[in-house]
């Protein structure tokens, strides 16, 4: 089963984070000004991202795999396979999904590549998540709050900066969760940048129109204040790994962390 709402115009005359990451993971969905963009962020950027989607496909894997069949995947970013309900389907087929962006293009492509296995559902919704209580709303027409859910933010909080309060936006979804649910987080960082390279990134953000906002460790935590960080807690992307091989050690500018909600 799949559901979805009506779409926005897309506009092509400034970059979105979504686009930027599909350049990065070899996608199609993107224009001249989101290549333009990708192409002068810092060098190793584009594997990063990679770097990045393949924790999160370990992290969800894991959850699948410890039995949580409900999903609330909040800036979901333009579909590219496996997508989060395809590595947790293959797992446990009956799980059920809601993936929410703020990007039009994201839905324009959710009808073809975010279709459920016919023993689960997916659905999507084109919302900001400064609008927690309507991704919320949206969300419990399909997946039960009673029982566990693991909510994914990928990504996404280093663009909303802190006069948007980030950390009060992510209390609200976190409160709404039952115990044994799941937040899986990932974030951007200079911690392991020097200040030219870190001003650059941010930069041609901010030329863009997009504020980013990476965050050191502390402010990272800081997301995971009321929930317990599970082994091996909060590190960088090719660092987090629970039941499968140790991945590749690589460079990473992300921050991840799993955490149990209490």
């Amino acid at each position: 089963m799949t559901v979805g709402r009506l779409r926005r115009h897309i506009d092509t005359s400034k970059p979105h984070p979504a686009r930027v990451y599909d350049y990065f993971l070899g996608g199609k969905d993107h224009y001249p000004v989101d290549i333009e963009m990708a192409e002068q962020l810092a060098a190793g950027a584009q594997r990063g991202a990679q770097i990045n989607r393949e924790f999160m496909h370990r992290a969800v894997a894991w959850t699948a795999r410890e039995g949580i069949d409900q999903y609330l995947d909040i800036g979901t970013g333009i579909p590219t396979e496996p997508n989060l309900h395809q590595v947790v389907q293959e797992i446990l087929p009956a799980s059920r999904i809601v993936y929410t962006d703020n990007d039009p293009i994201v839905l324009r492509h959710a009808e073809a590549r975010l279709v459920s296995g016919p023993r689960g559902a997916t659905d999507y919704l084109e919302a900001d998540v400064r609008r927690p209580e309507e991704i919320l709303e949206h969300a419990r027409a399909l997946l039960d709050f009673s029982r566990p859910v693991v909510l994914s933010l990928i990504a996404l909080m280093h663009f909303v900066p802190d006069e948007d309060d980030p950390y009060g936006i992510t209390r609200t979804l976190v409160d709404t969760l039952s115990s044994g649910s799941v937040l899986i987080v990932s974030h951007g960082t200079a911690d392991f940048l020097d200040p030219e390279q870190a001003s650059k990134v941010t930069g041609t953000y901010r030329k863009g129109g997009i504020s980013l906002c990476p965050r050191t460790r502390a402010e990272v935590e800081r997301f995971f204040e009321g929930t317990d960080l599970v082994d091996p807690g909060l590190v960088r992307a090719p660092e987090w790994y629970r039941d499968t091989a140790a991945p590749e050690r690589e460079e990473s500018g992300f921050y991840v962390g799993v955490a149990r909600v209490r």
